[in-house]
């Protein structure tokens, strides 16, 4: 479901009664799937498209909303060969560590898409343990996003990745 326009981002597609239908059902589909989850506390909308509204709307379900960071293209493992915008899982790789090694990843949200089309035959999510490595070899630890949610509150930069001081 598609709850913002994709041309006027103010504008909200859907009621708030549509948007908790869709958020309840679709934690109830993960937890039908095996995933359970003592209370869903993150929430990362469809096409990583929302606006203000949106992010009420979860809050007052008590969800957070969160979305990846941009700059390394690593949301792009949704693409396919054919497409205008087509990264492969080698350039997505080695943009990542490219940002890396200019900017540093800390505070970074990394977008891996565990479903993509069987047209896409390079999968990105087959190179994470190859990424994962790579990154705790450069200093990096990583933590699970709804520790950091709790800190997020309290600090004004939280952080996803974080180099150690070793």
């Amino acid at each position: 479901m598609l709850y913002a326009d994709w041309q006027k981002r103010d504008s909200t597609l859907v009621s708030s009664v549509d948007f908790e239908k869709d958020l309840s059902d679709n934690f109830a589909a993960m937890k039908k799937n095996g995933l359970t989850i003592e209370q869903p506390s993150i929430f990362l909308p469809p096409y990583e498209w929302y606006n203000q509204e949106i992010s009420d709307w979860a809050q007052s379900m008590g969800v957070t909303v969160i979305n990846f960071t941009p700059g390394t293209t690593s949301n792009a493992d949704y693409t396919t060969p054919g497409m205008e915008n087509y990264c492969s899982s080698e350039t997505i790789y080695h943009n990542i560590l490219r940002y890396e090694e200019k900017h540093g990843l800390n505070g970074f949200i990394l977008l891996f898409h565990i479903g993509t089309d069987p047209k896409r035959t390079d999968k990105m999510y087959n190179r994470l343990d190859e990424l994962i490595k790579e990154l705790i070899s450069r200093g990096y630890q990583f933590k699970r996003i709804n520790d950091l949610i709790g800190s997020a509150k309290t600090e004004t930069n939280p952080v996803q990745f974080s180099q150690t001081d070793e």
